[in-house]
């Protein structure tokens, strides 16, 4: 399955942990134990930081040419592209994401590691600029920002991974990469890679923990910069611990996402694309388009085509061919979704299909994909964050009411606007306080750039944008043309 579970990638190689405890990832569709692996300690935190500072410090990494880099960056995309099958497998294994939905993903995931390598020719990580107030010579420089502790949730590990570590390590960072508890396997195949590929010592460390261990790496002062992928809760107790030490970070955490479909849109097919979106990793995506804002008049009729779709999504064994969605993530998981689910009936929404567990599978943390209608925005099931398959149709008076129930919501991560009209779609696109909007589908794209306004996050990741945060901008004013340039 994978080798050295019971160990960590530390400074180049596979160190033994400081204690004998354990983390049991169980199989959410069995509820079997599926792996176990070493749990890590402040020890072996401070053992990752001091490998990964001493990288920084005095090792080659960050001295090497972004070009030198970006050799390491393809020869790990060439790596991860052998181990597709085997990653899908794995990540099918830990959090129950259909097998063929998982195999599709992460395809793409070498492609961000070609992508920034391909950045090393292009990015302005100098820029000549002219003194006004004295000096001759001016230089607008972007180097490393250091040590990155970069920390990534359960739902989807390798594809949020590779966005902070193929930057980092083009920008010239070392990492520390800490797993979650619930999902840690495709981070024990990247270090496989980082060693196969030759990384220098202490470029690459990778450790699992649970929470509290984890806040230790944060507030850790050999960390420079912390990225952190998770929670609203989470991100703003990471943002309040690097505020006292001023320390950097980005943050991609929750959303409530909203699709608006205005009057010209044919609802059935607006019901095929949103039904076909929300079985998605069982609705554990932070992006989902979980809050559908429809005109009152046609609200019934979008809520009947929904249920009808909805009700035809195959449950079930998330290795099977046939199965569209599959299990929770954990026993947890399904207990909060459950528990969204009586919080809307108990305040007045009505479920129009599924809410509860499909009868015919007695084990697996499952729910049925399930839709709710007529709820109002102040509603608890339109203001949090569920991660399940569980849409809210919303009413809304007009268009204008429509962008103001979209917009009123303490998250900003994504929206789509479905209408056949693309100037009213880039209008309306422009009036969302998302960060991103699609238009007639659910989209998401690295290669642009990906983050949250609001409480969704701070920062980017992706494409150049997800580049800047890894980069500290250094202003040189010289009294003469350097030899370099000349």
């Amino acid at each position: 399955m994978i080798a050295h579970a019971d160990r960590f990638f530390i400074d180049g190689d596979w160190a033994a942990p400081s204690s004998d405890a354990q983390i049991t990832v169980v199989n959410p569709a069995t509820e079997e134990v599926f792996i176990r692996v070493a749990e890590a300690q402040q020890t072996d935190i401070g053992r990752a930081v001091t490998a990964a500072r001493e990288s920084f410090d005095r090792g080659p990494w960050p001295r090497m040419s972004h070009k030198e880099r970006a050799g390491f960056l393809r020869e790990i995309a060439q790596r991860l592209a052998v181990h597709t099958d085997r990653l899908a497998d794995l990540w099918t294994g830990e959090v129950g994401i259909v097998r063929t939905l998982a195999g599709a993903f992460l395809a793409g995931a070498p492609g961000a590691f070609e992508s920034y390598a391909s950045l090393a020719d292009s990015f302005p990580f100098e820029q000549r600029r002219t003194p006004q107030m004295g000096g001759n010579v001016g230089y607008l420089v972007r180097e490393p920002v250091g040590v990155v502790a970069a920390i990534v949730p359960w739902n989807f590990p390798l594809l949020l991974a590779v966005h902070k570590i193929a930057p980092a390590l083009l920008a010239g960072c070392t990492i520390v990469l800490k797993l979650s508890p619930e999902a840690p396997t495709s981070g024990y195949v990247m270090a496989e890679i980082a060693q196969e590929v030759g990384l220098p010592k202490g470029v690459f460390n990778v450790l699992t923990a649970e929470r509290q261990v984890s806040e230790m790496l944060v507030r850790h002062p050999g960390v420079d910069k912390v990225s952190f992928t998770g929670s609203v809760a989470a991100g703003k107790k990471i943002a309040a611990i690097c505020g006292e030490r001023i320390a950097r970070c980005t943050l991609e955490l929750g959303g409530k996402s909203a699709a608006v479909v205005l009057d010209d849109y044919d609802l059935d097919t607006a019901a095929e694309t949103l039904s076909a979106v929300t079985p998605l990793a069982t609705g554990q995506v932070c992006a989902a388009l979980t809050r559908v804002i429809v005109s009152a008049h046609r609200h019934d009729r979008l809520v009947d085509a929904l249920a009808t779709r909805f009700g035809k999504v195959m449950v079930g064994d998330p290795f099977q061919q046939e199965t569209a969605m599959g299990p929770l993530a954990m026993a947890r998981q399904r207990d909060r979704v459950e528990g969204y689910i009586a919080a809307g009936v108990k305040q007045g929404a009505q479920i129009a299909t599924g809410g509860g567990r499909p009868p015919h599978l007695g084990r697996g943390y499952y729910i049925q994909p399930t839709v709710f209608a007529h709820v109002d925005n102040d509603m608890t099931i339109a203001r949090e964050e569920i991660f399940g398959p569980v849409v809210s149709v919303i009413p809304a008076e007009n268009e204008a009411a429509a962008v103001a129930i979209a917009n009123d919501s303490p998250f900003g991560l994504n929206a789509s606007v479905f209408t056949h009209d693309a100037e009213r779609a880039y209008r309306v696109a422009r009036e969302l306080r998302s960060g991103t909007v699609a238009h007639n589908a659910f989209r998401a794209d690295y290669s642009i750039a990906f983050g949250g306004f609001k409480q969704s996050g701070i920062g980017r990741e992706g494409g150049a944008e997800g580049l800047m945060p890894y980069l500290e901008s250094k202003t040189v004013i010289l009294d003469a043309e350097p030899l370099k340039s000349q």
